[in-house]
């Protein structure tokens, strides 16, 4: 109220850092597995976007959990905060198991799904195995950040991230290549890595809020509906987004192995910048799910309005970086035989980013409101359209037969595409607030 820019930069700055901290190790992944040549690193994209996919269909459970805590906080109801953290956890740790199991069965035709082959496949196979260990805990700990967050401890998923992904970078060098008496373990000592730094972050993170808030281990009925009920809408919305970005992917691939490698490159800095721009979604879920609870919707407007603005600003900035670094970060991301392709399409994807913005930041707005069955319906409408440009693509390419660089930019304008369209729902929900709107300024 006093000081907002102050606020929501004091906020989002251990926000940013948590967030990036896992995709700066996919980027380090990425730099590694790139010296093996460009099937280990296709077979790196194809097995971490099949992972992504699944984990972020399950995000509902850090999403909901914030909104849910900082609500009740908001309007004094401790102890009902400890109930929803607990149910969190519970049902994180279910369905961790249950993705497991048949994630393990089910890694040979997901990665052949992706028109990965040979060894590609092979190697894609394999790490898929191997992360799937850890499923349990990223779930559990997607939850209990989301609990975190929504107290608005932002310091304690930083240093949790922070630490654990400090640990899998150590790990990757000496699991990847190997040292002494430990052999090279190539893609598959990056998914050990990986899943024993989660597995630590798991345990980290448990601890942190039995310290912080407690997990009661009685549920209200009321709140294992409206988890599921979130669940089901966030489902359906993640469950899109993830088709697209699968989607592309699956397009770039099937181009060729310098299309695919280079695909991933540009993909893996994309998510890298999404949750740059993620940090500011965060703070404003916690805000304003926070004034609506002591029902005060002027203040969670006022939220929305700074963090779109500061969002804006960042996403700029990052465009103009992509553009003027483009050829430093082409050679550090992909192997020389897939720099053309990479440079080719990353105009496309660097222009996208303040539209990025606009739609991470009106995600986090909507998501502290709870109107998750607006978010569910707008990706709707914008995968139809982005799928739409990704067949209009794939069909060009098998008319023309371009390049791998003009083929890769054609799926980057496609995502472009996508991109808009979430902007621009995202935005008008809030100004000038069509529909069943939240925050919706009341008639005079």
């Amino acid at each position: 109220m006093r000081a907002p820019h102050r606020t929501l930069l004091g906020l989002a700055l251990p926000v940013l850092v948590s967030l990036i901290a896992e995709p700066l190790t996919g980027l380090a992944d990425t730099a590694f597995i790139a010296e093996l040549g460009a099937a280990p690193e296709a077979a790196l994209g194809v097995g971490t976007i099949l992972l992504s996919a699944v984990f972020w269909i399950f995000n509902f459970l850090g999403i909901s959990t914030q909104t849910e805590v900082a609500r009740t906080l908001g309007a004094g109801e401790q102890g009902r905060a400890r109930q929803i953290a607990g149910l969190a956890l519970l049902v994180s740790a279910l369905i961790g198991v249950g993705m497991l199991v048949l994630g393990v069965l089910l890694a040979t035709p997901a990665a052949a799904a992706m028109e990965a082959t040979g060894q590609v496949q092979a190697d894609a196979v394999l790490y898929l195995r191997i992360r799937l260990l850890a499923a349990p805990a990223v779930l559990a700990t997607t939850a209990i950040f989301g609990a975190l967050r929504g107290l608005q401890d932002m310091r304690t998923p930083l240093k949790i991230a922070v630490a654990a992904n400090l640990l899998n970078v150590a790990l990757d060098r000496l699991l990847i290549f190997g040292a002494g008496p430990i052999p090279a373990y190539g893609i598959a000592g990056a998914a050990w890595a990986t899943a024993g730094a989660q597995w630590l972050a798991a345990g980290w993170a448990v601890i942190s809020l039995r310290r912080r808030l407690g997990i009661a281990h009685d549920f209200q009925r009321e709140d294992v509906r409206r988890l599921f009920l979130v669940g089901r809408d966030m489902f359906v919305r993640t469950g899109l987004l993830t088709l697209f970005l699968l989607l592309a992917t699956r397009s770039a691939t099937a181009v060729g192995e310098t299309a695919g490698a280079a695909h991933h490159g540009i993909r893996q800095f994309w998510l890298f910048t999404a949750l740059v721009l993620d940090s500011f979604a965060a703070v404003a879920q916690s805000l304003v799910g926070w004034f609506l609870g002591t029902r005060r919707p002027d203040l969670a407007r006022r939220v929305a309005a700074f963090t779109c603005w500061w969002s804006l600003g960042t996403g700029v900035a990052i465009a103009a970086g992509m553009i003027l670094a483009s050829g430093p970060l082409a050679r550090l991301l992909v192997p020389p035989e897939a720099e053309a392709a990479f440079l080719a399409a990353w105009l496309a994807a660097a222009l996208a980013q303040p539209l990025n913005a606009l739609s991470f930041a009106t995600d986090g707005i909507h998501w502290g409101t709870a109107d998750f069955a607006f978010l569910r319906n707008s990706m709707i409408v914008a995968t139809l359209a982005g799928v739409a440009g990704i067949l209009a693509a794939e069909a060009w390419i098998a008319r023309s037969d371009p390049d791998a660089g003009g083929a890769l930019t054609a799926i980057w304008i496609a995502t472009a595409v996508w991109i808009t369209v979430r902007a621009a729902f995202g935005m008008l929900r809030v100004w000038p607030g069509f529909g069943a709107a939240p925050l919706a300024r009341a008639p005079r």
